[in-house]
């Protein structure tokens, strides 16, 4: 375990005070047996070392997950769903350049700036062809009176309706990203995306999810991580110990596509822990059972173009 501790530690640039060393070993002892274990038994996915290996799961939900939860289920719905039947697949990915690459948050719960940008970059360049890079900062730093918390939190529906009144978001190169929470430098002129209506999906209609990836864009959704989670390498993920309801999210990320394999219905989905974490930066999850409260607030923005 040590020499694979020591080279997870160069993979990764760490380094750690003598005494820092010896809890961060324990802590990667852990969870590699953690990997193991699970990789031994009859499961749908698979773990592997990443970025989180020399962290405890507290650790990890103080810096990387929201510290309070985010009511989720505070927006009402207004997607009006047709009756289907939709493909049995999508992946945006692959219709065209129409999902931007994968970012990294780092050490801020401001997944839900990422998950908001994801889907209008994404929306924009369905609508236009042209892919923007947005500014996450700008949410982080500016976006309070929609009931967001930078690096404590927030929710994609309400960071689309702070873009819709705040007529307009910056650019990644104008608004660089801090990964930590600032003063509002929002320049009205230098805005290059726009949303014109935001559509929220009714609370757990996932069926609804479907069609709104299937027919219209890319959409944000919100679920709960769990230790198992961060650990995540390849396959389908599913979890018994998260819980399904809107007061229990943690973490924001973007559905870009739906499958099938093995007759399992799942989610394409594409994280904000860099391209390194899991499928190149996504990840797919059980589709069909409000899996980690996943279908508790979806939404995707309408752009203005």
């Amino acid at each position: 375990e040590k020499f694979h501790f020591k080279s997870w530690m160069s993979k990764h640039h760490k380094t750690y005070s003598t005494e820092e060393y010896h809890h961060r070993m324990q802590t990667f002892a852990s969870n590699w047996r953690k990997i193991n274990a699970h990789n031994n038994g009859n499961h749908t996915f698979k773990m592997a070392l990443n970025q989180f290996s020399d962290m405890s799961f507290a650790e990890i939900k103080h810096k990387y997950l929201w510290s309070e939860p985010q009511n989720c289920s505070a927006t009402k719905s207004n997607y009006l769903r047709g009756t289907g039947p939709y493909p049995p697949s999508m992946d945006w990915r692959k219709k065209g350049n129409f999902v931007s690459p994968v970012k990294n948050q780092g050490a801020c719960g401001s997944c839900w700036t990422f998950s908001t940008t994801g889907a209008l970059e994404s929306a924009i360049a369905i609508a236009t062809g042209k892919m923007l890079s947005l500014a996450e900062q700008q949410l982080v730093d500016c976006a309070q009176d929609f009931n967001n918390h930078g690096c404590q939190g927030g929710l994609p529906s309400q960071a689309f309706e702070y873009i819709l009144y705040n007529k307009g978001i910056m650019g990644e190169d104008t608004y660089p990203y801090q990964g930590k929470d600032g003063d509002c430098k929002f320049r009205p002129g230098k805005a290059i995306g726009f949303v014109k209506d935001v559509a929220n999906i009714t609370i757990y209609a996932e069926e609804a999810m479907v069609e709104a990836v299937a027919l219209y864009n890319p959409v944000s959704f919100a679920f709960e991580v769990t230790q198992d989670f961060m650990m995540y390498k390849t396959g389908i993920y599913s979890s018994t110990s998260c819980h399904k309801t809107p007061d229990k999210v943690n973490h924001a990320v973007l559905a870009v596509g739906y499958g099938e394999e093995n007759g399992i219905p799942y989610w394409i989905v594409k994280n904000s822990w860099g391209p390194q974490w899991g499928m190149n930066g996504y990840f797919l999850i059980e589709r069909g059972k409000n899996m980690c409260g996943l279908a508790a607030c979806a939404s995707y923005p309408i752009p203005l173009v």
